[in-house]
């Protein structure tokens, strides 16, 4: 069984269908690290996650909030953006181990920005380049994460 999923994204279109196709797999709670440079589509995967669970007004980047909640019928989803945060240790005054919970999705972009205030993911995901489309990796860092890996390749 592999522990990870990879998949050509020709555009933002296919970009937001694959989160919609994720989402299908994490819609009991994941922890998601989204790993990618500026513009690499991780907001843009986060809104198809997002809307395929269901949202249906916009989703934007919290660049400068850190979290936007998203409390839905059947789930609540915590999008993370700590790009702009000067010390993990603000995390923790906005008390961001209660947004963790085992039901919970929550997605994650500069994860690393928040290491040691922040749980282990189940999922790894690696946005790059490829010229004017993108490449996105899937990698199981959990046992939950190695059935998502599992269910998602089985959809392919």
């Amino acid at each position: 069984m592999s522990n990870t999923f990879s998949q050509h994204l020709a555009d933002e279109a296919q970009t937001v269908a694959m989160g919609a196709r994720l989402c299908k797999y994490i819609k009991d709670g994941a922890v998601l690290f989204l790993h990618g440079d500026l513009g690499a589509g991780k907001t843009t995967l986060s809104r198809g996650i997002v809307q395929g669970m269901g949202h249906k007004g916009k989703v934007k980047s919290p660049t400068y909030t850190l979290v936007e909640p998203y409390e839905l019928n059947e789930v609540s989803i915590y999008h993370f953006d700590l790009y702009r945060l000067g010390d993990p240790e603000e995390l923790e005054y906005m008390g961001i181990r209660d947004y963790f919970s085992p039901e919970a999705i929550c997605i994650v972009e500069w994860p690393e920005k928040g290491r040691g205030f922040i749980p282990n993911p189940d999922l790894n995901v690696e946005m790059t380049y490829d010229g004017q489309h993108r490449n996105i990796t899937v990698s199981a860092a959990s046992e939950r994460g190695q059935q998502i890996i599992k269910q998602l390749g089985q959809d392919a």
